[in-house]
């Protein structure tokens, strides 16, 4: 009997974690809905097939109600996040109407908040820049890319930015949980994370219900004193905007610098034109996705792409490798600066749960990616220092990201 090339292929092998588009073209070609083997699981990966199971929001839940996880031995396994139907979704995984009702609460204050912040970013990222730039070296990763977007995170809530250090630290031990690579050693301590984030979250909503202001904390409190909303799923939204907030637009700006890094023929035409910033930062957002899925809870027995997917099963909706769809891009592995409809990219999600943040990622990364680009000649990724990625089958992000700078001369 001849199997497919997918035929018992591990998406857990570190191989496809550090560089995924090979098996994401594997996917594409021979099993566009692939069931992993063993599980409930189903890996959907063509642009088509996503896009359609993202916008059939009757059959497919936002809902998050299980995590495929790798085990030590044996096959993958699906971790419960429902409690038996008891969990509360919030934002990117509830569905409306309570996705609209937050949506509501959280847009406006997101967009009236990132128009006055937009002058302390670019400040921010000269304050990094010089903090972490040391003999013609820096770690994008650490230095800048994980740094600044919790700081204007907690800035936009109203969180103590001198809490920011231990936000970080939670806000990745969160997503780690979901990604997929948990060790049962590190199972405990990521669960105690993720409890005191919450307790942390709830104690300054519950100090700002008596004082609120003008920052998001303010506006939770205050729904949650007119009894427009429960305290309980005011701290869970907290909790997925210090998770995600930060998650995405740290791998957008390490990632964006790390296509440049190894372009640099890009990178010296941006420095002439550097309009075409926001138009490669679209690129980058399609080439290396920051999340490279999410989930799905299939809620009756239905199809998608001809294949049979049972009640209760999961999806994982492949944004990264419907992103390099060549059904739906031309040349889709390269940097197009001036592609057709350039911005139609999935990165940002699809439909009604289009991030809610992406604005205020695309500003953190433009301010970024420019300052990088302006303060330079050239930079290259360091041959002396190993570059890292996080991972995770849900995100697509740095750990590590040293870069070998040229410094602008002060003559230029």
């Amino acid at each position: 009997m001849t199997h497919s090339p997918t035929h018992g292929i591990d998406i857990f092998d570190p191989a496809h974690l550090d560089e995924p588009n090979e098996l994401y073209r594997m996917l594409r070609e021979h099993s566009p809905v692939h069931r992993v083997t063993g599980t409930d699981f189903f890996l959907v990966s063509t642009w088509d097939l996503v896009t359609e199971a993202a916008n059939r929001t009757d059959d497919f839940s936002s809902n998050l109600t299980g995590v495929l996880v790798q085990q030590r031995e044996g096959p993958p396994t699906t971790f419960d996040m429902d409690g038996g139907g008891q969990a509360v979704h919030v934002l990117a995984t509830a569905d409306d109407p309570a996705h609209l009702h937050h949506r509501k609460l959280v847009l406006p204050t997101l967009g009236r908040r990132i128009r006055v912040l937009t002058p302390a970013v670019h400040s921010l990222v000269d304050t990094l820049w010089d903090e972490g730039l040391r003999d013609g070296r820096i770690d994008w990763a650490s230095e800048v890319a994980d740094r600044l977007p919790l700081t204007m995170v907690a800035r936009l809530i109203g969180l103590p930015e001198r809490d920011v250090p231990q936000l970080l630290t939670w806000a990745y031990d969160s997503t780690e949980m979901l990604g997929g690579i948990v060790d049962a050693d590190r199972l405990g301590p990521l669960l105690v994370s993720v409890t005191e984030l919450a307790a942390y979250l709830r104690a300054e909503l519950v100090r700002a219900r008596s004082h609120p202001r003008e920052d998001l904390l303010g506006v939770l409190a205050n729904a949650c004193n007119a009894g427009e909303l429960p305290e309980d799923v005011a701290v869970l939204v907290l909790l997925q905007l210090v998770g995600a907030g930060g998650e995405s637009t740290a791998g957008l700006i390490a990632n964006a610098a790390h296509l440049l890094a190894t372009h640099p023929g890009v990178q010296n035409r941006l420095r002439r034109q550097p309009a075409l910033v926001d138009a490669f930062l679209d690129e980058a957002l399609r080439l290396e996705s920051p999340f490279r899925a999410h989930h799905r809870h299939v809620v009756t027995d239905t199809t998608l792409g001809g294949v049979d997917l049972p009640a209760g099963s999961h999806l994982l909706l492949m944004w990264g490798a419907a992103n390099r769809d060549p059904a739906a891009f031309e040349n889709p592995d390269d940097i197009v600066l001036d592609r057709p409809h350039i911005r139609s990219h999935l990165a940002f999600g699809r439909g009604v749960h289009f991030c809610v943040g992406s604005a205020l990622a695309r500003m953190e990364a433009l301010a970024a990616t420019t300052t990088l680009l302006a303060r330079t000649d050239h930079f290259a990724l360091a041959d002396d220092a190993e570059t890292v990625w996080v991972p995770s089958l849900l995100v697509r992000r740095h750990r590590s990201l040293p870069l070998r700078i040229r410094e602008t001369s002060p003559t230029d």
